[in-house]
């Protein structure tokens, strides 16, 4: 295994809209928003309280998140689909325990990729 992973998590299949954009004569495709090239989650915000599975102290503003078996300290890197907007979080908790739901995100992770409620993000394993 390299030390760069790709989540498998089965995809969310959104067809690709590509834009073209003329540039010096040459025409440049980009993927739209809304695609997960490595993978995607369910996500939600949470709350753990005062404490973490890992011991540290919940940050209500930090950058972490909660994962079922990801390893404590792992890093994620987060995207919107819908905004683009992405950020790293480090996992430091266990979670979340409602179905259908993949990665809990602490609400200054949340805010960062402008998570409002549960949603479907694009995760990459760092």
């Amino acid at each position: 295994m390299s030390a760069r992973h790709i989540l498998t998590i089965p995809l969310l299949t959104i067809p690709l809209l590509l834009v073209s954009t003329w540039f010096a004569g040459v025409a440049i495709a980009a993927p739209s928003q809304g695609s997960c090239p490595g993978g995607s989650m369910s996500a939600t915000q949470y709350s753990a309280g005062s404490g973490t599975a890992s011991g540290q102290a919940f940050r209500p503003d930090g950058l972490t998140a909660a994962h079922k078996k990801l390893p404590f300290g792992t890093r994620v890197k987060l995207t919107n689909p819908h905004t683009g907007a992405s950020t790293v979080v480090t996992i430091n908790d266990r979670g979340p325990f409602t179905r259908g739901r993949d990665i809990d995100l602490s609400p200054g992770a949340a805010r960062a990729i402008g998570l409002t409620s549960v949603g479907t993000i694009c995760a990459e394993i760092l």
